[in-house]
């Protein structure tokens, strides 16, 4: 059904690399999403006062939070998609990741409002009012909010939207704890003991929990989190598939959200080139990049000497003496300044599985121990780069 609407609603629906086309994606997704919520609370809330059941109730104002997620993610995909301006020279791409903040904040709240009634009940209970038929439409409303969460997966694989994935863990989410409340209403009613107190509890830690992972992803993304291997493989594979570059390395990727993403590479290309020529075919990397994966790319130059014995067979023993010390080593961007007595080597090293200024130091002054084992004249420079992808 989904997919139906959003053929029927959305004009180019198959063209998701268009902003406008991706902004229609997000409002579809929360008009579809305030509307089933704001159904599902009304009906969830009438049951609740029927039953005087404070876990339907829970329940009731978990989908209203849901409904208000769905508005904040309709304005953030308005505000996600303004054209770049003299203050935001980037966009405005990371309003959706803070649309998705704004949600978790929402879910947070409402339930930490239904952890303290859910202690009342707990404190002063009041005995349920059952009917088949009102368990009977809480059941049902599980199959509303488990197409919601298939058509908030599909749109946000469609569009690759962190709101979209995210309002969509939270339905499954909303699915478990419906079902939760349904089973527990349905057996508490024939206990010796109340447990609407309690089942309302734990619906509220779970929303609670929901809220905080949400909001934890978010914030990993405003900090900035390294970015996906698919995204590397593809940049890497676009770049080092011209003759002309033998290497690649320095690769930094900038999100500034949804289809606004600025990267930058270090790219390796042998001495004695062409440089106008290599710099033609940079540019068409960075203009196929653009075009292909959306990705805003510089690539900056590296000449390096190439079929060199001397240089090639110095540059293998170090490398060598690096992974021996550390597996995860890596080095680029060598040189030498050669001599009798003294044979400076420079070269750029990665040590991905340090992360400490001393644990570096460490890796470093072990190589070139080792190197002056091997050969005295050797006198490493070394340059520790910071790991980005």
């Amino acid at each position: 059904m989904i997919k139906f609407l959003v053929r029927t609603f959305i004009k180019d629906y198959d063209k998701t690399e268009n902003k406008k086309v991706r902004e229609d994606y997000c409002v579809l997704g929360g008009v579809l999403g305030a509307a089933c919520n704001i159904l599902l609370f009304l009906v969830k809330l009438f049951i609740g006062l029927a039953m005087n059941s404070i876990a339907v109730m829970s329940d009731a104002f978990n989908n209203l939070s849901d409904m208000g997620s769905c508005i904040v993610a309709i304005i953030g995909a308005k505000m996600s998609n303004r054209l770049p301006d003299k203050e935001h020279p980037y966009g405005h791409g990371r309003f959706e990741y803070i649309s998705s903040l704004i949600v978790s904040f929402i879910i947070m709240i409402v339930g930490f409002e239904l952890l303290k009634t859910s202690f009342g009940k707990i404190l002063h209970p009041e005995e349920l009012s059952l009917s088949v038929v009102m368990i009977i439409i809480l059941a049902l409303s599980l199959l509303v909010k488990l197409w919601m969460y298939f058509a908030y997966s599909y749109i946000g694989k469609a569009i690759n939207s962190s709101v979209m994935r995210a309002t969509a863990k939270d339905s499954i989410n909303d699915v478990i704890s419906t079902a939760a409340v349904t089973a527990a209403t349905a057996v508490g009613y024939f206990l010796p003991f109340q447990i609407d107190g309690f089942v309302g509890l734990i619906v509220a830690a779970y929303i609670i929990y929901g809220g905080f992972k949400i909001a934890k992803e978010t914030i990993d993304l405003l900090l900035g989190t390294p970015p996906s291997e698919e995204l590397i493989s593809a940049i890497g594979g676009e770049v080092m598939s011209h003759e002309e570059i033998c290497g690649i390395h320095d690769l930094i990727v900038h999100d500034y959200g949804p289809g606004r993403i600025f990267a930058s590479v270090h790219a390796e290309v042998p001495d004695n080139s062409d440089f106008v020529h290599v710099h033609e075919i940079i540019d068409s990397i960075e203009r196929s990049v653009l075009t292909s994966m959306g990705v805003q790319l510089v690539i900056h130059m590296d000449p390096v000497t190439v079929n060199n014995e001397r240089v090639d067979s110095l540059k293998n023993l170090i490398r060598g003496i690096a992974k021996s010390v550390d597996e995860s080593c890596d080095i680029h961007d060598f040189r030498i300044t050669d001599g009798e007595e003294n044979i400076n080597a420079i070269f750029d090293i990665i040590i991905r599985d340090k992360y400490k200024p001393e644990e570096r130091e460490a890796v470093v002054k072990e190589i070139k121990r080792r190197t002056a084992e091997q050969d005295p004249r050797l006198n490493l420079v070394i340059t520790v780069d910071e790991v980005f992808a």
